[in-house]
């Protein structure tokens, strides 16, 4: 099955209209984009926008053998003049069939907003889904279990669509999942390509032409990740921004409660109100075990709390017990955790304060403080596949 995209973008295409928007001024060349549309195995259409023949030709393609036109979106479309041969649009009622002369079969999704979503299945079998604009999949027991074998969703959206679908196998490792509906979200380009690859997602300029079923290089979501930055960098949402595309995530909250103090209550009540409903949150420090047995991903905010619980453990602002045995019980503690980073089979997203590049301290405690916390960040980023560094809310990868 061959798929066309004749657009990529948003309804209103990117750069939108008379948009200032940094996003919109650097949308030029290969990242501007059209509304999407795509075109399968030039008989069908989903969705006909703005100038869709004209993409079609660019592409290579015409649209005078398209038996039939599906909308997806909430509405029925911009007004668009439909191209002379072409029919009529329509739309699939949802959980119905439309079987196609072409061999194809076209069910519709029903979305958790409006809109309708598409199964098409191929004349040989391969199966291909595509979502509306800021949609997910409303109910997946009909999929029972079965794997597409390309996904096109609005992942910078609903990241939660896409994790949805891998709960319920819908996304395997194997399958092809391309962004489209892109919008001025996310600055195009390198960031755009970075942010899709933590979701397993990538993204492919208009006019680009697919093999459903070929294989492809499915980027890969790195297995550990260290994610620092200094305070209200932006680190902590950069990290539970990299999970978002998976359903069930083990969300490990190292700073505990502090009867009392209403402020860090606001803080933490801020970060379970932005995660995802289907997350887990455990309040430990206790690391080791977590990273030692099978299960979810785990997100663990933050290392520099775990690090102030261990350092409360073996004494060390007292500089008699850091000399006689609490500096080298710290060191231990440090080398088992690593030690566990290296040896786990989970998914790990890590984030730690970048304190090194601060004034120093006043006080022999805080330059301790400061010192192991820049050593434990450099041992934990040795064991992880990407490293990032967040500042001002912008992520610069320094490794992967």
């Amino acid at each position: 099955m061959e798929l066309t995209l004749l657009g990529t973008g948003a309804p209103s295409g990117l750069p939108r209209p008379d948009c200032p928007c940094a996003a919109c001024a650097v949308a030029l060349g290969p990242d501007a984009r059209a509304a999407t549309a795509l075109l399968v195995d030039g008989a069908l259409l989903l969705d006909l926008t703005p100038g869709a023949a004209f993409a079609a030709a660019r592409a290579g393609h015409s649209l005078g053998q398209v038996r039939q036109v599906l909308l997806s979106h909430p509405h029925d479309g911009p007004a668009v003049e439909v191209p002379a041969g072409l029919p009529q649009p329509a739309r699939v009622p949802d959980g119905r069939e439309l079987a196609l002369l072409t061999g194809h079969r076209v069910r519709a999704v029903a979305m958790d907003a409006p809109g309708t979503g598409y199964a098409v299945t191929g004349p040989d079998g391969q199966r291909l889904l595509y979502l509306p604009p800021g949609g997910a999949p409303a109910g997946l027991e009909e999929n029972s279990g079965d794997g597409y074998d390309m996904v096109l969703a609005d992942v910078v959206g609903r990241p939660d669509a896409l994790a949805k679908l891998r709960a319920v196998g819908a996304v395997g490792p194997t399958t092809d999942v391309v962004a489209v509906h892109l919008d001025h979200d996310v600055p195009p380009g390198a960031e755009l390509r970075r942010r899709l690859a933590a979701a397993g997602a990538r993204a492919v300029p208009d006019g680009t032409t697919l093999t459903v079923g070929a294989f492809e290089d499915v980027p890969d979501v790195p297995r550990r990740t260290l994610v620092l930055g200094g305070a209200r960098s932006g680190k902590s949402v950069e990290a539970e921004r990299r999970l978002e595309a998976f359903a069930d995530v083990l969300y490990v909250a190292t700073g505990g409660t502090r009867d009392g103090d209403g402020e860090w209550a606001a803080r933490v009540s801020a970060h379970r109100d932005r995660r995802p409903g289907s997350w887990r949150t455990t309040e430990t420090c206790d690391l080791v075990p977590l990273l030692a047995d099978d299960g979810p991903p785990l997100l663990v905010d933050c290392l520099s709390l775990w690090l102030t619980d261990a350092m409360d453990a073996v004494g060390a602002w007292d500089d008699a017990e850091w000399a006689g045995g609490g500096e080298r019980a710290l060191r231990e503690r440090v080398r088992e955790l690593t030690r566990a980073v290296r040896a786990t089979r989970r998914t790990v997203v890590a984030v730690s304060n970048e304190v090194g590049s601060g004034i120093v301290p006043a006080t022999a405690s805080g330059r301790r403080y400061r010192d192991e916390l820049g050593r434990l960040n450099a041992a934990f980023a040795d064991e992880c596949e990407q490293v990032v560094l967040v500042v001002a809310g912008q992520a610069v990868v320094l490794r992967g």
